[in-house]
């Protein structure tokens, strides 16, 4: 009796608690744009060939976005497109509530010749929770990615 009531005690727990956080968690979707910031200049560290972004979410998600690459290898070495780069990186969303949101941030650019695609996908790993894909288009003589993103978040 005494391990049922516990187990029926825990249950009750567990479903208050996903419930709670189910609330908070809300589907989103948006634009992005943002622009190539040059190592050793705002955010990006002075590390000569680092990949580093600057610009702003809306939609959804609304605030100021920073993107500094952390590794990148061409795909081309496992069979993929031979102008892609696959890449992996951290992402700060400064909302405009004044919280910010970190990220780990993976994806695929694909760079001259090719057609500039850029898809990533954001998984939010403090100031809040959840994931949101990204896809658009690089610019590189603008210096540009931008484009539109979809998916779930949870606030902090």
């Amino acid at each position: 009796m005494k391990q049922s009531y516990v187990r029926g005690a825990l249950a009750a727990v567990l479903a208050s608690s996903i419930s709670v956080l189910a609330a908070d968690c809300r589907p989103v979707n948006g634009h992005f744009e943002a622009n190539v910031v040059a190592p050793g200049t705002g955010h990006c560290p002075p590390v000569p060939g680092i990949f580093c972004t600057a610009g702003r979410v809306w939609g959804g998600i609304q605030g100021d976005y920073k993107f500094v690459m952390s590794g990148a290898t061409p795909a081309a070495t496992i069979g993929g497109i031979p102008t892609a780069l696959f890449f992996a990186g951290q992402s700060v969303v400064s909302l405009q509530d004044g919280s910010i949101v970190n990220g780990t941030d993976s994806g695929t650019l694909d760079l001259p010749p090719g057609q500039l695609g850029f898809a990533s996908l954001i998984s939010f790993t403090s100031g809040g929770s959840g994931q949101i894909r990204l896809r658009g288009q690089f610019d590189p003589v603008a210096g540009i990615t931008a484009g539109d993103y979809v998916g779930s978040f949870c606030g902090a």
